[in-house]
């Protein structure tokens, strides 16, 4: 195929709930253009494969012959270290912001130290929901005209693979680099500290009024991601958590 020689390891394009195959179809023409193929659906209104979805691609059969479903964002990222979350609205949670310009340069450094990375875009009609955006690290916002900022799914797709394209010979090498035996803690270990953590919250009462609960968990999630956890750093807090419901359970004897 003569787009072979632009593939390269990109960022996955994870698209959550999308409604219509044929705007499927049109991110995969647009994520071929800059020469991404990794396309995950999670939960895809009209299933998948979709017939709409191959017409409107305009022959984008490397995106389009790859693509995985999910039913859960949560599965749809177990295998990512880094991931950012377009979104427009300001959301009442502390993340930071940045441009695709700016992602896109990070994602390049970080997929050069073999870093596995992320871009989750929402829902045609209302974009991400709030537990989406709480899985990401950072939000991606498209600087526009603040008095008409809408853009349909593959626009805002390209847009950001558009600068992810662009930066690959411009970015220079990360000047933190982590020691060659510790590595970023990936999603799957992040979720699996999310889980043990606020099961044991759940078991002391911590979480117990109904009502707050999901903001409650929204807000410890955002804390441990703002700490960029390593993968060490996750097996010695799941360790804490262990010890402390160890020593809870004793203490009752």
């Amino acid at each position: 195929m003569a787009t072979d020689t632009f593939l390269k390891p990109g960022p996955a394009i994870i698209l959550v709930e999308p409604q219509l195959g044929e705007n499927i179809g049109m991110v995969a023409r647009a994520m071929l253009n800059c020469g991404l193929t990794d396309l995950r659906l999670v939960n895809p209104r009209d299933g998948w494969p979709s017939a709409e979805a191959v017409a409107t691609s305009a022959n984008a059969s490397a995106v389009i012959e790859n693509t995985r479903v999910y039913q859960k964002t949560e599965h749809a990222i177990r295998d990512i270290d880094t991931l950012y979350a377009t979104t427009a609205r300001p959301r009442d949670m502390v993340k930071r912001v940045v441009t695709p310009r700016q992602a896109a340069t990070e994602l390049v450094e970080q997929t050069k130290a073999s870093g596995r990375c992320g871009l989750l875009f929402g829902r045609e009609a209302k974009g991400l929901k709030n537990d989406d955006v709480v899985l990401a690290d950072t939000i991606v916002t498209v600087p526009l005209n603040p008095e008409f900022t809408s853009l349909n799914l593959a626009q805002a797709v390209f847009c950001v693979a558009y600068e992810w394209f662009q930066a690959q010979d411009e970015t220079s090498p990360s000047e933190t680099p982590l020691p060659k035996n510790i590595h970023p803690a990936s999603k799957q270990e992040l979720l699996g500290l999310f889980e043990h953590l606020e099961g044991a919250l759940d078991d002391s009462g911590f979480l117990q009024i109904k009502e707050k609960r999901p903001n409650m968990v929204r807000t410890l999630r955002n804390i441990w991601q703002r700490a960029n956890l390593t993968d060490q750093e996750t097996r010695t807090l799941r360790g804490v958590i262990k010890s402390l419901v160890r020593y809870r359970g004793s203490s009752k004897n």
